[in-house]
């Protein structure tokens, strides 16, 4: 007999439906995600840290979950909405059904419900809190919602940063699928020699994100987000790398604060929650957005081309345009609200993205920013050589 499960959104609107995953009761500020694959790396994605994530797509689940796809240590929402749950995977690759997992990771999950339904409510209402359980009735489920913490000045970047200082020393060749016709096995491109060294400041990050660095020929030192400006200028890095994370940026001023001195001496890439970072360093402010913008089909144009580029995204904030200062050039919009998706500073070596180049999930559309960041380094170091 299938256990019945409750989505109360705060507003008093409820879904009933059928639990997968674990049981109990949990509450978060509820978003929705419009990709169509790659659940288990929305799931891991630390950004999505104290949020409920309702996907668009209507059946998830189908090619199951293994431990290669994931973009962190383990689960960061604390549930996981869907219309139908695929109970048989279908992949070679898979070693455990999602509902396994969810339930391995004690992360509620609830199906059966009218996701378009729901996305319409909140693209209407805006983003709201929610709760999800299987044991409370809905007036009571109701009233928990409307008890939990807004997204607005919470830091989850504590919960999420890495404890200790290490070395991105992981597997980040780009594999590609193998010809079974000539008898490969396994298909993989060689890493480029270490050039630079990068420090992260590890907000929420994502793996690809290191992966990716590594590609473009750096080696990769990963520091908690409450190291100090100090700490890092002592490790002698090339770059400052800025990662994604979640919650509210402007409740991260310990955090402004080293940047805003980091910047004057790095060279710095940011990136989602790092671009909402850098807006504050340089005297900015960001705003929540009604909804906020979450999947793998977020159009961005290049101010400075004109190009158009199919983006991954995913965060609840922006950067308000009219706060920054007249030596932040704003390089991109997003097509479908003009929101800053991208922001260069005019004399300093900064640059940021509101996206995610490094997809996973998501169009590689945009993946050759790391590249910019390695030649941005280049040049700095040819010029120090001929100064």
């Amino acid at each position: 007999m299938p256990t019945t499960a409750i989505l109360a959104l705060e507003d008093g609107r409820c879904f009933t439906g059928v639990s997968y995953g674990a049981t109990g009761t949990t509450t978060g500020e509820i978003c929705f995600n419009t990709s169509m694959t790659g659940y288990q790396e929305v799931i891991t994605d630390p950004s999505y840290r104290g949020q409920i994530v309702a996907m668009t797509y209507p059946m998830i689940g189908n090619y199951g979950v293994n431990p290669e796809d994931n973009e962190s240590a383990g689960p960061h929402i604390r549930a996981f909405v869907i219309g139908e749950l695929c109970e048989i995977p279908s992949n070679y690759r898979s070693t455990e059904s999602l509902s396994s997992y969810l339930e391995r990771h004690n992360i509620l999950g609830i199906e059966d419900i009218d996701t378009r339904a729901l996305t319409k409510h909140l693209r209407s209402l805006g983003a709201m809190r929610a709760c999800v359980t299987t044991e409370l009735s809905e007036a009571e489920a109701i009233a928990a919602a409307k008890n939990s913490a807004p997204m607005e000045g919470s830091d989850f970047v504590k919960e999420v940063t890495t404890k200790e200082t290490y070395t991105w020393t992981e597997e980040s060749r780009k594999w590609t699928l193998p010809n079974a016709s000539i008898g490969e096995t396994e298909t993989y491109q060689e890493l480029p020699p270490a050039k630079h060294k990068v420090v992260a400041l590890d907000l929420g990050l994502k793996y690809n994100q290191l992966r990716m660095l590594r590609q473009a020929g750096f080696e990769v030192e990963v520091v908690p987000a409450t190291t100090s400006a100090a700490e890092i200028l002592a490790m002698k890095p090339d770059g400052l790398f800025l990662t994604n994370g979640p919650g509210d940026p402007a409740a991260l001023g310990y955090i402004h604060a080293e940047i805003r001195e980091l910047i004057t001496k790095l060279p710095t890439f940011g990136i989602c929650l790092g671009n909402q970072l850098l807006a504050h360093a340089f005297g900015g402010k960001t705003f929540k957005l009604k909804f906020g913008h979450r999947g793998g089909n977020q159009p961005v144009k290049d101010l400075r081309t004109g190009k158009i580029t199919i983006t991954s995204q995913n965060h609840g904030f922006a950067v308000d345009p009219d706060s920054l200062p007249a030596d932040v050039e704003v390089t991109h919009i997003n097509l479908n609200d003009n929101t800053v998706e991208g922001m260069r500073h005019k004399t300093l070596p900064v640059f940021s993205v509101q996206y995610h180049p490094e997809a996973a999930p998501g169009p590689n559309d945009a993946c050759y920013f790391f590249e910019e960041f390695a030649a941005l380094i280049e040049a700095g170091k040819k010029l120090k050589v001929i100064g």
